[in-house]
């Protein structure tokens, strides 16, 4: 799958809207989903990012070393290295598709 590198404006805000959760790579054994390359375990997070004028909402898989102390509901975060993948599945006959948002970590703004 493509991974596309996302270029954030220098005036893109970004702001906390839920917390990390485990992110699960299996429903029914509950299996927390790790990092391809470093074993690492995943974490997802609801963020609100607003540029030009316009906030939308993403959902941003983090890995538990990029999660910093302190991350709080509404804080101002700025994504490092934010990749996005689009992907396509089928279930049940229909076809489901979207972008999955990835960083490498978050950091708090000042």
């Amino acid at each position: 799958m493509a991974r596309i590198r996302v270029g954030l404006l220098p005036s893109t805000m970004f702001m906390v809207g839920t917390l990390p959760v485990p992110k699960i790579a299996d429903q029914e054994t509950g299996k927390i989903a790790q990092d391809r390359d470093t074993g690492e375990d995943l974490f997802t997070l609801t963020v609100f990012l607003m540029e030009d004028g316009r906030a939308e909402q993403m959902k941003l898989t983090v890995p538990k070393s990029g999660l910093p102390d302190g991350l709080n509901l509404g804080l101002p975060v700025r994504p490092t290295e934010l990749f996005a993948t689009p992907w396509a599945r089928i279930f049940n006959g229909q076809l489901s598709d979207g972008i999955a948002y990835r960083a490498a970590a978050l950091e708090l703004v000042k």
